[in-house]
């Protein structure tokens, strides 16, 4: 199996709480940046999906906090699609700390919301696979 996509991001001052620790709802837009860079990666840009019709669309995700993170720290954010036979489709993505330690796990479910029904697309892989110039970077 190939290595998932991954992106650095270095934890910023402003984005800790109190106690110095990375407040929980950045973790959330780590994930959030991760993926948006694997669309990149992938040739997709917010402006091919709008003409489409169709926009990415979480439905659940699911964080584990294993370890703190500080102003400072250099992370690696990974992201990894899991594709099944229906409208949905899994993400995983770990944050780890730069000596390998492993700061979140996410686990996700998102879809391909058509933008003019307000309803998910039947199989979100077709739109991937027509829209990317790289579909490798999905698993598809």
């Amino acid at each position: 199996m190939a290595e998932p996509f991954s992106v650095p991001v270095t934890v910023r001052g402003y984005e800790t709480d109190i106690q110095g620790h990375l407040n929980q709802s950045v973790y959330l837009q780590y994930a959030e940046h991760a993926r948006w860079c694997l669309l990149d990666a992938a040739g997709i840009g917010q402006t091919d999906l709008v003409s489409k019709g169709v926009g990415p669309v979480t439905l659940e995700t699911t964080i584990r906090y294993l370890r703190e993170l500080r102003a400072g720290d250099r992370t690696e954010v990974t992201c990894a699609f899991t594709w099944g036979e229906g409208k949905t489709y899994r993400i995983g993505q770990t944050i780890r700390k730069a000596d390998g330690t492993v700061a979140a796990e996410f686990t996700a479910v998102g879809g391909l919301l058509d933008l003019k029904e307000r309803t998910l697309v039947a199989d979100p892989r077709v739109y991937f696979r027509a829209l990317a110039a790289d579909p490798g970077v999905f698993g598809l």
